[in-house]
């Protein structure tokens, strides 16, 4: 992952399975709260881009789990951009533990639409700019989202 953004979760009684790990649905919910805050991050509020008329809709989502996460556990969504089409963009994610182990991995495609239901849209110039430069490879900088 190239120019991190993390977003901190600590992991909710009610997120957690009779298995005793963090139920899978909630791992999505984990990306699309840490999505929005990496945008916020780099100057474009969710509200905003659905002011300026842009929505964004999950197309597909594919996930790898190593280890499962545990009540009150306490780690990171690290988040950067991995591809910007003409109406599509990828996230990849890692959720990270203390110590940088991933315990799980994600690439999410989301397709721009109207805010208004009118259909798909190009990507416009200031959600590109929030995104920023698709890349590969090992981090060299993280955001944080709780960096003062």
């Amino acid at each position: 992952m190239a120019e991190v953004f993390e977003y901190p979760v600590r992991v909710r009684y009610m997120e957690v399975d009779a298995q005793g790990v963090v139920f899978n649905a909630w791992y999505l919910t984990y990306f699309d709260e840490a999505m929005a805050a990496f945008l916020a991050c780099r100057g474009l509020p969710y509200p905003a881009l659905v002011r300026a008329g842009y929505d964004t809709q999950l197309v597909r989502s594919e996930i790898d789990w190593k280890v499962g996460l545990h009540w009150q556990e306490e780690v990171v969504v690290a988040v950067s951009t991995a591809r910007l089409g003409r109406t599509s963009f990828t996230l990849d994610f890692e959720i990270r533990r203390d110590g940088g182990e991933v315990t799980c991995s994600a690439r999410t495609v989301y397709v721009v639409v109207a805010a208004d239901g009118s259909g798909k849209r190009e990507i416009p110039e200031l959600l590109a700019e929030a995104l920023g430069d698709a890349a590969q490879g090992a981090a060299a900088e993280s955001q944080s989202a709780v960096s003062s």
